[in-house]
C-alpha cells in the first residue's frame, strides 16, 4: 500500500494496543509520529569486556548464556529471572580473558518471564548494553538492553533438557550489527505507563521505513531484526528525501547550513552520534521558527489592508487626563501618544502593552477608550475573570464619574458578564447593540453570539494569554470595520523575545511605577521553621489589627485534588519540580532530563483556611476563601467583604493573580512558593502595596537550601524588576510561564521552539522570512512552505501565545 505523511498509523500497524498507546500521546498519523520529538539523546555506549567493567559506567559486550532460572520472589508477588553469561569469545577478540556476570530481570507477569526465558535459554548468544552494579560480590546487570544474535556456526542451540529453545528470529543478523546497534546513541522520548520510550522509538523507525518504501512486515510490526540494524540513512536516505520534501527554501537552508528535512528526521530518530542528533534538532527548530515568522509577517501585512475607524478627535481624551487626581508618568504619556497616532490611521492598530505590575496600564487603556468614544464609537475591555471585570468596573467607573462631573459629558459604562441575571444581561446587551458611544467591560461573554457592538472601534484585552486566538478573532471580525486592538499584559517578557515573537504587534513598555508605590519587602520562609512561621503569622495579625488585609495563596483547592491542578479554568497554577528546569517534563526540550524526585503534596485552600483559623494568632479574625470554582456571585461577595474588612484574610488560589486591586492589602503569604514560576510569583506579589503603604510578601517553601528551587526564590527575594525576573526564569527553568508557552506543545504548531530561549533563532528566521515574502508575497513559488504556513495557522499559534 502507498503511505504518505497523513496516513493513519492504525492503517499500517496491526498491534492495536500500541496504536492506542500512541494515540494517547497525540500520535495519530505518520506525520504526528515523525514530529513526536525525543527530548534528549543518550551518549554512545563504549565496548568493554566483563573483565574491564567498572561499576556505574555504561558498557556493551557480547556473551553466551551458561545458566538461567526463573524463581518466584518470596517477599512479594512476582518472579525473578537470573541468567549467568560469560564473554569468553568477545573478551578473546579484545585480548582479554573471559569473565562472567549475572543478568537479572523482575516481573509480576509469568507469561513475560517465560518469553524472556526462551530468549535467554542456555547456549543463547546475546549482546548486552547496560550499567553494571555489584551484588554479593558478583557483577550484575539489572534489566539490561538485550539483543539476541544467531549462533556463531549457524547451528541451532538447545535449552536445558535438550528441548529446542532458540527463537525463530533474532534481533540482529550478527554480533557486529548488534554491537553497532546497542552502542550508537539513542533518542529518549517522553513515554507513559502504556508505552515505553524504546517502543516509541521502535515504532517511529518503522514508520520511517514505510515512508522509505519498506513493507509493513519489514518496518512496523517486526520492530527489529537484521534490516533494522543498518542506519536508516544508509537504507532509505534517497527514498525519504523523495517523500518528505523540504519546507525551507533551498537558499535559506544553504545559507544557514541546515540539513534537508528528511535528513533531519533521520538524524533525530536514528542518530549515529549526539552531534548528528543536535544538528537534526537545530534544522527542525529553525524550520518551526521560519514557518511561525512567515505567518506572523503575513498577519501583519494582512492587517494593514483592513479598514478601521479613524479616531482623530482627542478632546475627550485630554479632558480625561486633566480630570485625573494624579500626574501621569512620562512612560504613560509616551504610550498614550503612540496609541493616538495608531488610532488615527485607517487600518487597525495592533499594539501590545507590557507593563510592570502596578505601572498604570488601566489608565493608558482608558485613555485609548476615550479616543474611541470621543470619535463617536464604542470600546470594550475584555477581562479573563469575573473578579477582574468587577475590579475594572469599579476603577474605570470611578474615573469616568470624575470626568463627567468636571467636563459635563455623559459616557455610559456597561458591564456584561456570564454571571448576570438574565434581565440585566439582556438590558446591557441591548444598550451595547444600540451603537451608542460608550465603554463596555466584559468577560468571556463578549465572545458570545449575542454580543453585538455595531460601532466597536477599540478592543482592549487584559492578560491575553488567558484567551484563545479563536475567541479574539471572533470579537474582531463582527463589524463592517475591524476594531483597533490593544493587548495588555503584566507578565514579564524579555525584550528580545517580545520583539521577535510578537511581530504582528507594535510593542510598548511601561517600566515606571506611579509615584507613592514602595517596593514590597519579600521574605523566604522555610515551612519547617516553626518559630519563623509563628512570627510571620503574628506579623499578619498586627497588620490586620491596623486595618489592613492579607492574602494567603495555595496551589490547590481541596486536599484530594490531583497534584498540580485544581481543575480551575481561572487558576493558572501549574506545579513543577526542579526536573522541569532541565526539560524533564517538556516534550519540546531536547537538552536534558529530570531527576524524578518525589514531592510532598501541595497545600490546599480548604486545608490552610482550617489550619490558620485554629491558630491563636488569628482568634476573632474573619477568613474567606476564593477559587475559580466559586460562582460569580460568590466571587463578587467575597471580594466585597475582603475589601470592606468583614473578612480581612483571603485564602485563595491563583485566581487573584492578575488585576485584583485592593489598596488595603499589605501582606501576601504564598504556600509552596518553590513550585511556582518566578513570573507568577512576581504577579502575585504585585497584589499588595497598591495603596502606597509598606507591604510584605512571604514565600513559604519546602525546598532544600541548595536546591534549584531555592535559587529561584532568591531571585524573587532580591529583585523587583520584572525584566530581570523573566530572564532568570528563562535561565533557571526555561521559558515556563513567562509566555505561557508551556501550553504550546501537544497539538500546537510549536514542538521544539522555545519562544524566549530561542529569540535569536526567531530573529534570524524572521529576517529570512521577510526576504522570501518580499520576493514572493503569496508563496506561489514555495508550495511546501505555503502548506506548512496553512497547517501552522490552523494550529492556533499564528498570533500571540494562545491558551
Amino acid at each position: 500500500m502507498s503511505v504518505a505523511w497523513d496516513t493513519p498509523i492504525s492503517s499500517v500497524m496491526t498491534n492495536r494496543r500500541r496504536v492506542g498507546a500512541l494515540k494517547a500521546l497525540g500520535v495519530i498519523t505518520l506525520g504526528d509520529a515523525l514530529t513526536y520529538y525525543p527530548f534528549r539523546v543518550t551518549d554512545p555506549v563504549p565496548l568493554a569486556g566483563l573483565g574491564e567493567a567498572t561499576v556505574g559506567r555504561p558498557m556493551a559486550f557480547a556473551a553466551q548464556v551458561r545458566q538461567m532460572r526463573i524463581v518466584p520472589m518470596n517477599a512479594r508477588r512476582g518472579f525473578r529471572l537470573e541468567a549467568t553469561v560469560d564473554d569468553e569469545a568477545f573478551a578473546a577478540s579484545r585480548g582479554l580473558p573471559g569473565s562472567t556476570a549475572q543478568l537479572v530481570f523482575f516481573s509480576s507477569k509469568r507469561q513475560y518471564m517465560h518469553w524472556l526465558g526462551g530468549r535467554l535459554h542456555v547456549g543463547a548468544r546475546v549482546v548486552i548494553a547496560s550499567t553494571p552494579t555489584e551484588f554479593n560480590g558478583r557483577l550484575q546487570f539489572t534489566h539490561p538492553d538485550l539483543l539476541t544474535i544467531p549462533p556463531a556456526d549457524g547451528a541451532m542451540t538447545s535449552g536445558e533438557g535438550g528441548a529446542e529453545a532458540a527463537p525463530k528470529t533474532y534481533d540482529a543478523g550478527d554480533e557486529e550489527q548488534a554491537l553497532r546497534r546497542v552502542c550508537r546513541p539513542r533518542p529518549v522520548y517522553h513515554a507513559n505507563a502504556r508505552i515505553s520510550s524504546e517502543h516509541i522509538h521502535e515504532s517511529i523507525l518503522g514508520f520511517l521505513g514505510l515512508l522509505g518504501g519498506q513493507t509493513p512486515e519489514d518496518s512496523v510490526d517486526s520492530g527489529s531484526g537484521e534490516a533494522q540494524s543498518k542506519p536508516l540513512a544508509e537504507r532509505l536516505g534517497e527514498a525519504l528525501t523523495a517523500v518528505i520534501p523540504d519546507i525551507l527554501p533551498e537558499s535559506v537552508r544553504d545559507t544557514q547550513g541546515l540539513m534537508h528535512r528528511s535528513q533531519a528526521f533521520v538524524a533525530v530518530h536514528d542518530p549515529q552520534s549526539p552531534e548528528e542528533f543536535h544538528r537534526g534538532i537545530a534544522a527542525l527548530r529553525f524550520e518551526e521558527a521560519f514557518v511561525s515568522q512567515t505567518v506572523v509577517l503575513q498577519e501583519r501585512t494582512a492587517s494593514r489592508r483592513l479598514l478601521a475607524y479613524q479616531c482623530e478627535e482627542q478632546d475627550l481624551r485630554d479632558r480625561f487626563i486633566a480630570s485625573l487626581p494624579f500626574a501621569l508618568t512620562a512612560g504613560q504619556r509616551e504610550v498614550i501618544d503612540a496609541i493616538a497616532a495608531d488610532m488615527r490611521q485607517g487600518h487597525p492598530m495592533r499594539r501590545l502593552l507590557q507593563g510592570e505590575v502596578g505601572s498604570g496600564k488601566t489608565v493608558v487603556a482608558l485613555a485609548a477608550m476615550m479616543l474611541a468614544v470621543g470619535a463617536g464609537h464604542q470600546a470594550v475591555l475584555v477581562a479573563p475573570t469575573q473578579v477582574l471585570a468587577e475590579q475594572h468596573r469599579h476603577t474605570i467607573g470611578a474615573m469616568v464619574e470624575a470626568l463627567q462631573e468636571q467636563a459635563d459629558v455623559s459616557i455610559p459604562v456597561t458591564t456584561i458578564t456570564g454571571g448576570m441575571r438574565l434581565a440585566a444581561r439582556r438590558a446591557a446587551l441591548a444598550q451595547v447593540a444600540s451603537g451608542e458611544p460608550g465603554i463596555v467591560i466584559a468577560t468571556h461573554a463578549a465572545f458570545s453570539a449575542s454580543f453585538q457592538a455595531p460601532e466597536l472601534a477599540l478592543v482592549v484585552i487584559d492578560e491575553q494569554h488567558r484567551f484563545g486566538v479563536e475567541q479574539r478573532e471572533t470579537l474582531l471580525d463582527r463589524g463592517e470595520r475591524i476594531p483597533h486592538l490593544l493587548v495588555m499584559t503584566a507578565t514579564p517578557i524579555p525584550r528580545t523575545a517580545a520583539m521577535t515573537w510578537f511581530g504582528d504587534l507594535d510593542i510598548s513598555w511601561l517600566t515606571e511605577l506611579p509615584g507613592g508605590r514602595k517596593p514590597v519587602s519579600t521574605f523566604v520562609i522555610p515551612e519547617a521553621d516553626a518559630s519563623l512561621m509563628a512570627r510571620m503569622f503574628t506579623h499578619l495579625r498586627r497588620r490586620i489589627d491596623a486595618g489592613e488585609r492579607a492574602y494567603v495563596v495555595c496551589p490547590r483547592i481541596d486536599a484530594d485534588d490531583e497534584e498540580g491542578s485544581d481543575g480551575d479554568a481561572d487558576d493558572g497554577f501549574v506545579a513543577f519540580d526542579d526536573s522541569e528546569a532541565q526539560g524533564g517534563r517538556d516534550d519540546r526540550d531536547v537538552d536534558g532530563s529530570g531527576d524524578g524526585r518525589p514531592r510532598e503534596p501541595l497545600h490546599a485552600v480548604s486545608e490552610i483556611a482550617q489550619r490558620l483559623g485554629s491558630l491563636p494568632q488569628f482568634a476573632g479574625v474573619g477568613f474567606a476563601t476564593l477559587t475559580g470554582r466559586d460562582d460569580d456571585a460568590t466571587k463578587t461577595r467575597v471580594m466585597r467583604e475582603f475589601t470592606d474588612g468583614t473578612t480581612p484574610v483571603l485564602v485563595a488560589t491563583t485566581v487573584i493573580e492578575v488585576g485584583v486591586d485592593v489598596p488595603q492589602a499589605s501582606c501576601i503569604v504564598i504556600f509552596d512558593a518553590d513550585r511556582y514560576g518566578l513570573s507568577q510569583l512576581h504577579q502575585l506579589r504585585g497584589r499588595v502595596g497598591r495603596g502606597g503603604g509598606d507591604a510584605w510578601a512571604f514565600l513559604v517553601s519546602r525546598a532544600q537550601e541548595n536546591d534549584l528551587a531555592a535559587q529561584r526564590l532568591e531571585v524573587i527575594r532580591t529583585s523587583s524588576d520584572g525584566a530581570v525576573i523573566a530572564q532568570a526564569d528563562l535561565e533557571l527553568r526555561g521559558a515556563g510561564d513567562v509566555l505561557g508557552d508551556a501550553q504550546s506543545g501537544g497539538h500546537s504548531g510549536l514542538k521544539l521552539l522555545r519562544v524566549v530561549k530561542d529569540a535569536k533563532i526567531i530573529a534570524e528566521a524572521r529576517d529570512h522570512a521577510s526576504a522570501v515574502l518580499e520576493a514572493d508575497p503569496d508563496l506561489s513559488r514555495h508550495v511546501q512552505l505555503a502548506g506548512a504556513v496553512l497547517d501552522f495557522t490552523r494550529c492556533g499559534e499564528a498570533q500571540i501565545a494562545s491558551s
